[in-house]
C-alpha cells in the first residue's frame, strides 16, 4: 500500500493554571490570552486559510484567547509568509503562522530556500485528508468514470492543484494515478498560488478535476458545486461519509496532510510556551469540536521537538517518494 502519513500521537490536553498570556486563569484552568495574530501563507479558501481561521474561533469561543485576527499573505508557494516572518521576528511575538506537508515539500524541491529549521516550532495540530473532486455539472461520476476520461484524452485531461508543480495537491494526484497503474509523471497538472484559486478554476472549467484538501472539498460539497470522487482515507470519514475511499475503488493509496503552526526565529522559551499550553488547551473544548468535526480533520498534537522529529521524519519519507516518481 501506498502510504504517507503519521502514526497518531496520543493527545496533550490540559495546560496548567500557572501559565498565563497577558489575562487571568479560569476557574476550570484555561487560560485569558489577550490576542493572537494567524499568519495565513495563502489566500482566502484554501486549507490554511480554514485552518487559521477555524482554530482562531475554537481559541476565541472556547474563552482561551481574547480576539484572533487573520492576516493572508500568499506568494511564493508560501515562500514569502516565512521570510516575512523570519525578516521581522523582533515584532512578531504575538504572531503564529499555519502551515503544513508544503513547507517540506517546497524546501525539498527548492521553491524557497528556508525550511521549517528556520523558524520556531509550535505544534502539529490537525491532518486533513486528501481528496479529487469534479463539478457536479461533469459526466465524471467515479474514480472509475475519471481513468476512462484520462486515458481517452491523455495529457488533454487537466488535474489542477493550490501548489506549484511537485507539490502537495500534485504528489497526491500522481500517487493516486500510479496506484491506479498510470505513470504518476505523465499527469497534466495545473498548478494555482492556493486551494481557492484551484477551485475557481476547476468551476470555471479550466481544469477537468482538482487534487484538494478534503476539508476543502466539503465546504463546496456541501454548497452542492463540486463532486468527490474519492478520499485518501483508510475508511470513510464521517464528516462527509457519502464521498468513497480512493481504497474501496480498488486504488490502492491513502494520505494525510499534517497542518500545524510555527512563529518567527527567536521567540522566547515563555512566549513558546504560553503558545502551546493554549493550543493543547483547546482540545479538550466544545468549541473545538465543533470545528474538527465540521472539517472532518483528524486530531493529531505534536508540540515542540516531537514536532520537530515528525518533520525530520517527514522530510527523509517524502524525499525518498518524490525521488522514486522523479520529482527530484
Amino acid at each position: 500500500m501506498n502510504t504517507l502519513g503519521w502514526t497518531r500521537r496520543a493527545l496533550i490536553a490540559a495546560a496548567t493554571a500557572t501559565m498565563s498570556f497577558g489575562g487571568p486563569a479560569l476557574a476550570d484552568g484555561h487560560q485569558v490570552l489577550d490576542s493572537i495574530h494567524f499568519v495565513i501563507p495563502g489566500g482566502a479558501g484554501g486549507g490554511w486559510d480554514g485552518t487559521a481561521r477555524g482554530t482562531g474561533e475554537a481559541l476565541t469561543e472556547s474563552g482561551l484567547v481574547g480576539s484572533a485576527s487573520y492576516e493572508n499573505m500568499s506568494g511564493g508557494g508560501g515562500g514569502v509568509a516565512i521570510a516575512y516572518m523570519i525578516e521581522n521576528a523582533e515584532s512578531l511575538d504575538d504572531t503564529i503562522m499555519v502551515n503544513s506537508t508544503p513547507i517540506v515539500i517546497r524546501s525539498l524541491t527548492g521553491v524557497f530556500p528556508q525550511s521549517f529549521r528556520d523558524l520556531t516550532l509550535v505544534a502539529g495540530t490537525i491532518g486533513d485528508y486528501a481528496a479529487i473532486v469534479v463539478p457536479t455539472s461533469s459526466e465524471v461520476g467515479s474514480m472509475e468514470d475519471l481513468l476512462a476520461a484520462y486515458q481517452e484524452q491523455g495529457a488533454d485531461f487537466a488535474i489542477g492543484g493550490g501548489s506549484v508543480p511537485g507539490g502537495m495537491d500534485h504528489l497526491v494526484a500522481a500517487m493516486v494515478m500510479q496506484a491506479a497503474g498510470e505513470d504518476p509523471t505523465a499527469v497534466n497538472y495545473i498548478p494555482y498560488d492556493a486551494g481557492g484559486e484551484a477551485m475557481a478554476g476547476l468551476l470555471s472549467g479550466e481544469i477537468d478535476a482538482l487534487s484538494t484538501g478534503f476539508s476543502e472539498a466539503i465546504a463546496l460539497a456541501d454548497q452542492g458545486e463540486v463532486r468527490i470522487l474519492g478520499v485518501s482515507a483508510p475508511e470513510r470519514v464521517a464528516a462527509f461519509d457519502e464521498a468513497p475511499t480512493f481504497m474501496e475503488q480498488g486504488i490502492d493509496t491513502t494520505f494525510v496532510n499534517w497542518r500545524g503552526f510555527f512563529a518567527a526565529p527567536g521567540l522566547p522559551e515563555e512566549r513558546l510556551k504560553q503558545f502551546q499550553d493554549a493550543i493543547a488547551a483547546m482540545y479538550d473544548t466544545e468549541a473545538w469540536e465543533t470545528v474538527r468535526a465540521r472539517n472532518g480533520w483528524v486530531n493529531i498534537h505534536n508540540p515542540g521537538d516531537d514536532f520537530r522529529a515528525f518533520l525530520e521524519a517527514q522530510e527523509q519519507e517524502i524525499g525518498d517518494l518524490m525521488r522514486t516518481l522523479g520529482f527530484l
